[in-house]
């Protein structure tokens, strides 16, 4: 049999198919009927968002808890692996945990969420912008947001190296509970709602931040920014990232450390060029201390007045976000934390994870907080008065020294932090799409070039489509819905699994 039969025999065609169906459907209704889809998308929004918010803080806290109790419990000191040491060292492995799983958005929200809240009535009401504009951000990428993944990673860790499954699947994660109804129409449901989540997480992601790319672009080279030169840069991002790919996690590894790099370049830019550093450093240490202070009383507020429905339009929208990633990260977390302890794969998760991205908000947000503060550069009012987030983002730029130079230092970032994360989400995505595949195995390249391109095809009709921030937001909402719902049976499935595991190995 020659390895194209074989290639055929071993795909599972339908995780394929009917995904490319549906986002060929959902491409054609957004472009061809752009305000009525958007219409729709308000409306499931505004039901799933605002009358089932709690659905989503009380899976939020609860999966934090989850973590918790995985890496503090006798489960902690399960091995993902018979292996004598990690597979990855301590360095890269949290180099890639934070660049394959981040994407670009870290620096799109990084640079301009604090701007985002600084107009809400909610925000002046708490005490004002200083204190909370600049707490928020890490409150919204914190540990609950993190939690997404470290739970299933740990999951998807153990089933891979622990039970040594070889069905890539978040069906699969489920068989403890679900027994033999996932290898039918159940099982397959499953897939299908999570690539599908995947791919409007992947959709969202690119269309928020790659106007910003554009209008970078567009200022150093003095290009007209339209929308053809965004949906150029898509299809230019996902080329980088197809031919990295290409390469398998040989080349996914030198592309985080490369990204890495970058990323410190960027946010030394920032702390030493800016002129800021006390206030950058003073207002980042002031608000850890107020995200832990208030930390329960955030996770649980929920605006039952709805007077601000600041709870429904902020915090619920970024754990719909985050459980929408969950579908991908996670396996690639779980696949390379081979070696490591429950307990080391949790909190190590957690410690690169939370440095990352408390890093890269306190001091570009910082700094762009000062210059209104300190300097009058009304960012928020910018943003108020119908300027786009990427316009006001340009104009942080501009009180920087050789701001030509520090945006194109952010362009080659951000499309490495794109690249890396797509990298790893098309692995693993690839793998998904096999009947079964070895966890030791890579997937067929023609296979990781098929997701490419089916990765890139939705958000070039968004962006084609001109949606809002809003509209964005609300298809992670909706896409996150019913995969709360899995991600309980997925956790759920492996502590029953890890118990019986324990059981069977108690000496």
């Amino acid at each position: 049999m020659c390895k194209k039969e074989k290639l055929i025999q071993e795909i599972d065609w339908f995780s394929i198919i009917i995904p490319l169906i549906i986002v060929f459907l959902l491409c054609a209704v957004f472009m061809i009927f752009p305000g009525q889809a958007t219409l729709i998308l308000q409306m499931i929004r505004a039901f799933l968002g605002d009358e089932c918010g709690i659905y989503y803080a009380i899976l939020g806290c609860g999966i934090f808890g989850c973590t918790l109790y995985m890496a503090f419990s006798k489960l902690g000191h399960i091995k993902l692996g018979k292996i004598k040491k990690p597979e990855y060292s301590s360095f890269k492995w949290g180099t890639m945990i934070f660049t394959s799983t981040m994407a670009a958005d870290i620096l799109f929200y990084s640079l301009c969420e604090w701007a985002l809240y600084a107009g809400e009535s909610h925000i002046k009401s708490m005490g004002g912008i200083q204190e909370w504009a600049s707490t928020y951000p890490l409150f919204h990428w914190g540990p609950i947001a993190w939690s997404f993944y470290i739970a299933l990673a740990v999951a998807f860790g153990f089933m891979l190296h622990v039970r040594g499954r070889n069905k890539q699947k978040f069906s699969e994660a489920c068989r403890p509970i679900l027994g033999n109804r996932i290898d039918g129409a159940l099982g397959k449901g499953i897939d299908l709602i999570a690539i599908f989540a995947l791919i409007a997480g992947t959709a969202t992601t690119f269309s928020l931040a790659t106007p910003l790319l554009s209008m970078a672009i567009s200022s150093v080279f003095g290009l007209s920014n339209t929308v053809t030169l965004t949906i150029i840069i898509l299809i230019l991002i996902a080329v980088i990232y197809t031919f990295t790919v290409w390469f398998g996690m040989k080349g996914v590894s030198k592309l985080a450390t490369y990204c890495t790099y970058l990323f410190f370049a960027l946010l030394i830019y920032f702390l030493v060029g800016g002129g800021e550093t006390r206030y950058i450093l003073e207002t980042g240490f002031s608000a850890i201390g107020n995200m832990i202070q208030n930390f329960i009383g955030l996770s649980t507020s929920m605006d039952s007045l709805r007077k601000t429905s600041f709870p429904q339009n902020w915090t619920i929208y970024y754990w719909a976000y985050w459980m929408v990633w969950c579908v991908a990260t996670p396996f690639f977390i779980g696949k390379i934390s081979k070696g490591r302890t429950i307990r080391n794969t949790v909190l190590g998760g957690y410690g690169w994870g939370l440095a990352g991205t408390f890093t890269s908000f306190i001091i570009l947000g910082n700094y762009g907080l000062a210059q209104q503060l300190k300097h009058g550069l009304d960012v928020s009012g910018i943003i108020g008065n119908g300027a786009t987030y990427s316009e006001a983002i340009l104009k942080i730029f501009d009180t920087m020294p050789l701001p030509e130079l520090g945006l194109i230092l952010l362009v080659i970032t951000m499309i490495a932090f794109y690249s890396t994360t797509f990298d790893s989400i098309t692995m693993v995505v690839s793998s998904y799409s096999y009947k079964k595949l070895d966890v030791d195995k890579e997937p067929d390249r023609r296979i990781r070039v098929i997701w490419s391109v089916i990765f890139i095809m939705f958000p070039i009709a968004l962006i084609f489509a001109e949606n809002s921030m809003y509209s964005l937001q609300s298809v992670s909402i909706i896409a996150a819905f019913p995969i709360g719902i899995i991600v309980v049976l997925i956790i759920a499935s492996f502590f029953k699994d890890a118990y019986n595991y324990l059981k069977s190995h108690k000496k």
